[in-house]
């Protein structure tokens, strides 16, 4: 106990620091009732803050944790970029993902900023809802927008502003035990392609075999890929409580009774744990499960399979992405943009895909054979998969600097109402006044 208080206290801590930080970048950027329209943020260039072209241009750029593994792909990276643009220069500097949030808003307030930085979908959007990166409209071009998923590049779009040019990403799929679900009766060649069509596919499974569909964590992601908003659009209140929350909830609950879905919150570990000793036939994870799988239990690796991950009522899956920004405060706004476009566009998300196994942000790069040809591992099915979800992919976020209480205070309401049985009007109303608290602090 004493560990977690520990814990609590310190992610409390960073928070807040995060925040008193924030403010002193806003004051820098603008501020006050000017965050919506900095003066930086303008769809042209700013003269003040621009090098002209002839002048040699440096750009701090800044990614999350890729030094050492990655080293040499982006020394090449880097020094094709600068052997193609003459008097640019690249500082490329790599920080862990725990420092570079506090980094980077300490460096833009005290008037040092990089020029661009490697941020996850949510603090990207923070930044960008309060001005302090760019906004990348004036700068970019509709094709070069449109190289990008339609739903992950419009994740970091508010108000009609871009804020982010999607990088690499991850999502889920479904993998599921193909001998327990042939024993029921179900053909793995035609997968389900619904979360409904999955809760059916589970309630045979029960009734044929007596195992469990599958486990999961009573989170709040589950709202989004039901269509239900966590907050209003200027993300001043709680939007969840609704007869589409209640509807979900009762949903749930009947898949938990059917052996749907595990009576437990699940965290990874045990997840993994219930799939390999065949008490649930499916399971929804990203690739990374597969490691785990084959070491704990390869009699069961080799009877899984990998498909595209059945849709919610929002008919979404929810992605995982990693953006780069511009900082309003760049003194290159216009080569930094440039250099961003130039490490996120397809060719170059295709070859870092290679190199570090993860999916591309590009509609072109899912065309490449490494996305498409299978030698029929588990391996190579669940990228196909993973590539193959990527149109209707869109990044989970909040968007405001409290993301994580606002989680906490909705995964702790729907454990409540799915393992203790909570009145679910007066649970979802303790929510919503709890997560109304979290945006006034």
């Amino acid at each position: 106990m004493r560990k977690q208080g520990r814990g609590r206290s310190r992610g409390f801590v960073l928070t807040l620091l995060s925040v008193m930080l924030l403010s002193v970048v806003l004051s820098a950027c603008g501020g006050g009732n000017k965050a919506d329209a900095p003066p930086s943020q303008s769809s042209e260039p700013q003269p003040s803050t621009e090098t002209k072209s002839s002048d040699p241009v440096k750009l701090e750029f800044w990614t999350i944790a890729l030094q050492p593994t990655f080293t040499d792909y982006f020394n090449k990276l880097i020094a094709d970029y600068q052997s193609s643009h003459p008097g640019v220069t690249i500082d490329w500097k790599d920080y862990p993902y725990d420092a570079v949030t506090n980094k980077l808003l300490t460096s833009i307030a005290s008037g040092n900023s990089p020029d661009v930085v490697n941020l996850n979908t949510e603090f990207a959007s923070q930044m960008g809802s309060k001005g302090a990166v760019l906004d990348l409209n004036g700068f970019l071009t509709d094709e070069e927008k449109g190289a990008y998923f339609d739903g992950i590049f419009n994740s970091t779009v508010i108000d009609g502003k871009a804020y982010a040019l999607p990088w690499y990403t991850g999502t889920e799929v479904l993998f599921m035990n193909t001998k327990i679900v042939k024993e029921a009766g179900l053909d793995p060649a035609n997968p389900p392609k619904t979360m409904e069509e999955l809760a059916d596919w589970a309630r045979q499974v029960k009734a044929k075999t007596g195992k469990l569909g599958y486990s999961q964590q009573f989170a709040s992601k589950l709202l989004p890929v039901n269509g239900i908003p966590i907050l209003n659009d200027d993300k001043t209140a709680a939007a969840f409580n609704t007869p589409e929350m209640t509807s979900m909830i009762e949903t749930i609950q009947k898949n938990i009774a059917d052996g749907v879905i595990m009576k437990e919150d699940v965290p990874f570990t045990k997840q993994i744990q219930y799939y390999s000793g065949e008490q649930v036939a499916f399971e929804l994870a990203g690739p990374t499960f597969i490691n785990f799988l084959k070491t704990s239990a390869p009699d069961v690796y080799k009877n899984t399979i990998a498909v595209p991950l059945p849709t919610g009522k929002a008919d979404v899956r929810l992605s995982n992405s990693m953006n780069l920004v511009v900082p309003a405060k760049s003194k290159h706004q216009k080569e930094a943009v440039e250099f961003a476009v130039f490490v996120t566009n397809a060719e170059n998300q295709t070859s870092f895909s290679k190199a570090a196994n993860t999916l591309p942000s590009t509609k072109e790069s899912i065309k490449d054979p490494f996305f498409t040809e299978t030698d029929k591992s588990l391996e190579a099915e669940a990228k196909i998969a993973s590539a193959n979800s990527l149109d209707k992919a869109v990044d989970y976020m909040v968007g405001v600097p409290n993301a994580g209480d606002i989680n906490s205070a909705i995964a702790r309401g729907l454990q409540k109402i799915f393992l203790n049985g909570a009145d679910v009007k007066a649970t979802v109303d303790a929510m919503e006044q709890e997560v109304n608290g979290v945006l006034k602090k």
